[in-house]
């Protein structure tokens, strides 16, 4: 897939993001409320029963007339039946309409490292998966970022994401973060071309790079230059330097330095 295209898809997301924004929201069912929070609580018909409560970093919030409740870890239509309950028991409201929306997310955060073009920390606002991350973090840096990323789970385990496969649409490689995790985008792998080529230097290696597309991403051979004469300097496992010839079908790996010489003719 092409980078132009990886690009879109990001900015669509990051468009949708920003569209679907608004000062209050209810999130995600599954999002579970948390310290650092800041939500607005109304009871319809009781203007005086509302308010725009920080949960504390015990996890708690004050309500009026029922005092102290445990918000930690409760959606937030869970909260609203503690609420209305607590209003019921304590012969306050009888069958009180509570809406409960949040307004700030703070309590879950992401960190998306590497080549993006926004490295840093992220808050998630409900289900979020990889892409979102990516859309919010700018995207995968053009010139450096790789075509694989490590998403890193709090709990130590890890996965690694093909962004190719991703940006095509495949989900099993879009999987839901949570609090903690950590996206790391990796540097893309570099080649080397010189001799006669318009363009010597280092240059992004592509997957599945053939001599030929490696020639041309050095702006191509110049008058003198033969593709056939082409030769490569690879380190084997064992970090010795071996040289051998390379035909314009075969590919071009990691760190490879290619030499390209003159026609014979």
């Amino acid at each position: 897939m092409s980078r132009l295209w990886k690009h879109l898809v990001l900015l669509a997301l990051g468009l949708a993001a920003c569209a679907g924004a608004t000062a209050g929201t209810r999130g995600g069912e599954d999002y579970l409320l948390g310290a650092g929070d800041l939500i607005k609580i109304s009871t319809f018909g009781y203007p005086d029963l509302a308010a725009d409560v920080r949960i504390s970093e015990s996890g708690n919030i004050t309500f009026p007339l029922i005092g102290q409740i445990a918000a930690e870890g409760l959606s937030t239509r869970q909260l609203e039946t503690v609420i209305t309950q607590r209003l019921l028991e304590g012969n306050f409201i009888k069958d009180a309409q509570v809406s409960v929306l949040i307004v700030e997310y703070l309590s879950q955060k992401v960190s998306v490292l590497g080549q993006v073009g926004k490295p840093g920390q992220y808050f998630l606002d409900g289900t979020t998966r990889v892409l979102d991350l990516l859309a919010k973090a700018g995207g995968v840096a053009e010139e450096s970022g790789g075509d694989e990323a490590v998403l890193l789970r709090r709990g130590g385990t890890s996965q690694t994401i093909d962004l190719d496969a991703l940006f095509r649409g495949d989900s099993s490689q879009n999987p839901v973060v949570a609090n903690g995790d950590t996206i790391n985008v990796l540097r893309a792998p570099r080649f080397y071309i010189y001799g006669e080529v318009q363009r010597p230097g280092a240059y992004r290696l592509e997957r599945n790079m053939t001599l030929s597309r490696a020639i041309t991403a050095g702006g191509g051979l110049t008058a003198r230059g033969s593709e056939r004469r082409a030769v490569v300097k690879r380190r084997d496992a064992q970090g010795r330097e071996h040289s051998a010839s390379i035909r314009g079908a075969e590919i071009v790996k990691e760190d490879d330095v290619v030499y390209v010489k003159e026609s014979l003719f």
